[in-house]
């Protein structure tokens, strides 16, 4: 897979992407990533990306000239080009005006085979940037950051995780918070995993050695050596976070029936305490 970040801060992402999985993808050549000035596309010698917006208003608009000029020196087909042919790329507008950057998401940006970042900056970006260039408009989250160089990098790590052997364990994406889909049911005789995937829910809570740390012993439940009863505990407390953390997750799950006879315990056991 291949990235194109466009920004005015280059030198930006020489730490974010120089470390863990994204940098062992990078070296194993399962993804690249492309960083490209937004400065070298301008024709003035002050090298001016912004001005000020029609209308009048407070602060600075990136101008549309050199984005389009960069994009065109990329050789990214126009919107309506991608459209039309299908083209295995996307171009994204990172703006906090766009739509939620999830899980979902992400996933659903696999089938690309480049993706294509534009980094907002200042008070804006030119509009004709998100109607005539973009795919779409992608917000990291309901804050404001000073521009979308921090939303570029987040965007890079999430689907570089989700790429063919960017993880040591495949699986270990498939129970992680957020990911969508339940867990494959166990051929006949197999024996039950202890592990669920996280079905769209907050992940289980983990721990490791010692089994007791400080006066703080490990769940009874974890080291009994019974994995049905590890697997029951842990989608149990998958939902009791969620519900406690992030209750708007639950609407958006599938939920089994037995998932929501372990929700009635929780709520049950809430109330009498």
């Amino acid at each position: 897979m291949k990235f194109e970040i466009v920004t005015i801060f280059p030198d930006f992402f020489r730490g974010p992407l120089d470390y863990g999985i994204v940098r062992r993808a990078r070296e194993a050549g399962l993804i690249d990533i492309g960083i490209h000035d937004l400065r070298a596309f301008t024709h003035d010698r002050h090298r001016t990306v912004d001005d000020r917006p029609f209308g009048g208003g407070e602060g600075m608009v990136l101008k549309p000239e050199p984005i389009f000029e960069c994009l065109e020196a990329l050789a990214v087909a126009s919107r309506e080009q991608r459209l039309r042919a299908g083209a295995r790329e996307t171009v994204i507008l990172l703006s906090p005006q766009g739509e939620l950057f999830t899980q979902k998401v992400a996933q659903s940006l696999m089938s690309r085979e480049r993706v294509v970042l534009i980094c907002g900056r200042y008070e804006g970006v030119d509009e004709r940037v998100s109607e005539f260039l973009a795919d779409r408009d992608v917000s990291v989250g309901d804050f404001v950051l000073s521009g979308g160089e921090l939303g570029a990098a987040l965007i890079v790590d999430t689907m570089t995780r989700l790429v063919p052997g960017a993880l040591g364990n495949e699986a270990s994406s498939q129970q992680e918070s957020f990911t969508a889909g339940r867990a494959q049911s166990r051929a006949e005789g197999e024996p039950p995993s202890s592990t669920c995937a996280s079905g769209g829910l907050l992940d289980y809570p983990h721990y490791t050695r010692p089994a007791e740390f400080r006066g703080m012993p490990v769940p009874e439940v974890l080291v009994n050596g019974n994995h049905e009863e590890i697997r029951r505990w842990r989608r149990r407390q998958a939902l009791q976070k969620t519900l406690r953390n992030r209750p708007d997750l639950l609407q958006a799950s599938e939920l089994s029936e037995a998932d929501r006879k372990l929700l009635a315990e929780i709520e049950a056991d809430s109330r009498t305490q």
